[in-house]
């Protein structure tokens, strides 16, 4: 099996990862289904990188659709440690402008149609998400953005509606009024996901629009999303570019790689042999069979 250490899932608009060398395309299965689209394996500023379009090439998927899982598992096949998230986000707070970078460190998950976990089947584990994200990555992205002109902001919770509609008027309000502070659909699940794997999470989420409660913008609509989204593909290439190219290869000082230590509740020797294969590469290294 060919190996990666970076994985990068790209989202709305971010359908093909540039600055790849060497690139070749891997057609993965796993034990959760196929990936949403063939993973595309190379080098970026020399270090190793498996790159999913989280939708599809040509946006075949919908956020409900997409099968998250299989998409970490086919990364966490090829070795990958580091996990960058890219999406597109509607901005609940007037200092969030379209064209900015919000690398949040917190969420409220809304969805209700999601496999969100890999642990059942007779295997039960309760990671903590109190800190969904890998701090250290972000403080090197937040710093690698600023060096390069975006208007960067770290912090902030991320609401993770189900979709594939917009939020209504009254919706959007709701939710500027509970503090959130940009709003998408589907990264929350990835966080969830990359935390039973063990990954350090990086989320990059570029504003498009003010989501429907500004009342000096139209309410957003598709062309509007496209427009800025082409507008951050480039953005987010340089970024990525920056961040790959200054990440530490040595072991992190984040404890990212510990977060399944003690969060596996179901004893051993009662996993089932079908549920322990799946969940191998998962565990293998707190659970022998």
């Amino acid at each position: 099996m060919e190996q990666a250490e970076i994985g990068v899932i790209g989202g709305s608009g971010f359908y093909q990862m540039k600055g790849i060398e060497n690139s070749r395309y891997l057609d993965m299965d796993t034990p959760f289904g196929k990936p949403s689209e063939r993973v595309l394996l190379g080098e970026v500023k020399g270090k190793s990188t498996a790159f999913i379009s989280r939708h599809g090439m040509g946006h075949k998927q919908s956020p409900s659709e997409v099968n998250y899982r299989a998409n970490l598992y086919a990364l966490k096949m090829l070795g990958v440690k580091t996990l960058i998230s890219v999406s597109a986000v509607g901005s609940l707070q007037e200092e969030y402008k379209p064209m900015d970078l919000v690398i949040w460190d917190q969420y409220f998950d809304n969805t209700f149609k999601r496999e969100k976990t890999y642990f059942c089947d007779g295997c039960v584990a309760h990671v903590s998400m109190a800190q969904p994200t890998c701090l250290e990555l972000s403080d090197l992205a937040y710093n690698k953005a600023k060096a390069i002109g975006i208007d960067a902001h770290k912090g902030g919770t991320l609401f993770n509606m189900e979709g594939p509609q917009f939020s209504s008027k009254g919706e959007s309000h709701i939710y500027r009024k509970l503090g959130l502070s940009i709003i998408g659909m589907t990264q929350v699940i990835e966080a969830k996901l990359a935390k039973e794997m063990e990954f350090c999470f990086l989320p990059l989420s570029f504003v498009t629009d003010y989501d429907c409660w500004h009342e000096e913008t139209e309410a957003v609509t598709v062309d509007m999303v496209i427009a800025y989204l082409n507008k951050n593909v480039e953005n987010a290439s340089k970024l990525l570019e920056a961040v790959i190219e200054s990440m530490d290869s040595e072991k992190k000082a984040c404890n990212c790689s510990q977060s399944l230590a003690n969060a596996i509740m179901t004893d051993m020797s009662l996993i089932p042999e079908a549920t322990y294969k799946k969940l191998e590469p998962i565990i293998k290294k707190y659970v022998k069979k």
